[in-house]
């Protein structure tokens, strides 16, 4: 694989991999039990630019390529998922669609922070009624002379317990349907900023995921990203980046599942022999590596067809479909090449297959993605 990558991407690999081994692997257990968010590691890797990957240098961030970006994702999930989600959300569904849509002086307000790290972001459309129909939101941003009074309920906000800086998707014109959705920042802090309870969740229990809502929270128009009405392509065009960051994520859960699975395998012995060298466990360990090595290959090419400026909307959601679907493939061998030890929380790939399994739920489920990909594959043969 190192060798179909460039030299810069072979030291942003080394260099994420050592900084990962080094700070985070430590605690990656420890934070998974208590749920808690490693703001202690969090803090140098804003130093490091992984909080704007792809932002140019001179608003803070570390002016990085996309192939770069997955490399840093793959890297940190690896050993912490959670901690590469965070990442991987901050970067691909709150920065980018700043830096893409928003008015010169938003991006000087908003970006530099965002890019070093000193603030987090988040990407809130999901509500207890609209999910995989975005256009079925509810929540409203309803003018107010210079400001919009916003009132929403978000739920299942990656980031929503730690972050600054929130891209909330509104209706501005509740007659316009979708045409009438927008997207309004809200700040930590205002008025009628509310942060919910975090969700005691089955895997990523590292990520402060929760509710936010906002009750008459007044924000001012200049908050507006971009223009009404531009909601739901935003929502699509981070997305698209978004997914191949959540592929690139289920990646690095697999790479680690894989590496755990055949390092217990030399060391278990049954039969006299280790098991590794069973026929059973060769099998499980091939198709491992297949699915690993598959799924890496097609994020890396999404992200290779954005760094061109080609499109890349339809290999990214082939991507992230994939690679979901081959985490929790892998890592269910992990648990079964590992046996009883494997359902225990005394070894990782216990924490690697509840992990891998939220990958085919969030930033589209892998029903959603099937449908982007067939409606796009349709329409070349029109």
């Amino acid at each position: 694989m190192d060798q179909l990558i460039e030299e810069k991407h072979r030291i942003v690999r080394h260099s994420v991999r050592r900084f990962c081994e080094r700070e985070l692997r430590p605690i990656a257990a420890q934070i998974d039990q208590e749920a808690r968010f490693p703001w202690e590691v969090v803090e140098k890797m804003g130093t490091l630019g992984y909080f704007g990957i792809q932002a140019p240098k001179k608003l803070g961030g570390a002016g990085l390529d996309a192939v770069s970006y997955t490399i840093i994702i793959e890297e940190i999930s690896r050993v912490s998922a959670a901690v590469g989600l965070c990442v991987a959300v901050h970067n691909s569904v709150a920065l980018h669609p700043i830096l893409v849509f928003g008015h010169p002086e938003q991006i000087q307000r908003w970006v530099p922070p965002l890019a070093r790290g000193e603030k987090i972001g988040a990407f809130c459309l999901t509500e207890p009624n609209a999910g995989s129909d975005a256009s079925g939101i509810e929540a409203t941003a309803m003018a107010d002379g210079d400001d919009y009074v916003v009132n929403a309920n978000k739920v299942f906000v990656t980031n929503g317990g730690v972050a600054d800086i929130c891209l909330v998707f509104c209706r501005t014109d509740p007659e316009a349907g979708h045409r009438g959705i927008s997207v309004v920042v809200a700040e930590r802090g205002a008025s009628g900023f509310v942060v919910g309870d975090l969700e005691d969740l089955c895997g990523m229990r590292a990520n402060p995921v929760c509710s936010i809502r906002l009750y008459d929270c007044r924000l001012p128009a200049a908050n507006l990203l971009a223009r009404e009405g531009m909601g739901l392509k935003i929502g699509l065009a981070a997305l698209d980046t978004g997914r191949m960051g959540i592929g690139a994520q289920a990646v690095g859960i697999a790479q680690a599942a894989m590496e755990e699975a055949i390092r217990y395998a030399r060391q278990r012995r049954q039969f006299g022999v280790p098991i590794e060298r069973h026929q059973a466990i060769q099998t499980m360990i091939a198709d491992m590596a297949t699915q690993v090595d598959a799924a890496r290959l097609m994020v890396y090419r999404a992200a290779a067809l954005k760094d061109k400026q080609l499109p890349f909307s339809k290999e990214s959601a082939m991507a992230k479909l994939f690679a979901a679907e081959a985490a929790g493939r892998v890592t269910d061998l992990a648990v079964q090449i590992h046996g009883g030890y494997g359902y225990s929380k005394a070894y990782p790939v216990e924490r690697y297959h509840r992990d891998a399994r939220v990958t085919r739920i969030y930033e589209g489920t892998s029903e959603i993605h099937r449908m982007v990909i067939a409606k796009s594959v349709m329409a070349e043969y029109n």
